[in-house]
């Protein structure tokens, strides 16, 4: 295992759609291996494959909540929202694509996801809650689309302008 950099904003690559997962090999086992290995240095609560440059349809997430058994560790391959809710939240999300910025995005308050494990199995899982966000959240990754776009055009402006100087001021 090892720990992969995570990239940043405004990496082109964020922003891309990704392919799905055709092959169920050691080497998508060692994606996901390292997947975790890097979000659990970071430290995150899901990660998607795009974020480490890998433009797969591939997702993992450990909520690490003790105090909630379907929050341990998962693996979605391929995932697709199959269902949502109409009743909405608003929860306060981050990315590890946009270190140190935290905004309220609302989102439906409970999804069905469909996908396979790594192993090639389907599995639908209902989720609500921190899961809903953060299945959503990741979700969105592998449509090239960021937290930072469900927020009013002036917060999102003076994000990407933020990054985009970051980005100019180390390279």
């Amino acid at each position: 295992m090892s720990v992969r950099p995570i990239l940043i904003l405004p990496d082109p690559r964020l922003r891309q759609v990704t392919e799905p997962v055709t092959v169920f090999d050691d080497a998508l086992k060692k994606t996901v291996e390292d997947m975790f290995e890097t979000m659990y240095d970071a430290p995150g609560i899901g990660l998607a494959a795009p974020q480490i440059g890998v433009m797969k349809r591939l997702i993992v997430i450990d909520l690490a909540d003790p105090e909630n058994p379907d929050s341990g560790k998962i693996v979605m391959v391929n995932p697709e929202i199959v269902a949502m809710s109409e009743e909405t939240e608003i929860t306060e999300e981050g990315c590890l694509s946009i270190p140190e910025f935290y905004y309220e995005v609302e989102r439906p308050a409970e999804v069905t996801v469909r996908f396979l494990t790594a192993e090639g199995e389907e599995v639908t899982r209902h989720a609500t809650g921190r899961l809903a966000v953060c299945m959503q959240h990741e979700i969105d990754h592998l449509d090239g689309v960021l937290y930072i776009d469900y927020l009013s055009r002036l917060k999102r402006d003076r994000v990407n302008k933020k990054f985009q100087k970051r980005a100019r001021l180390a390279g």
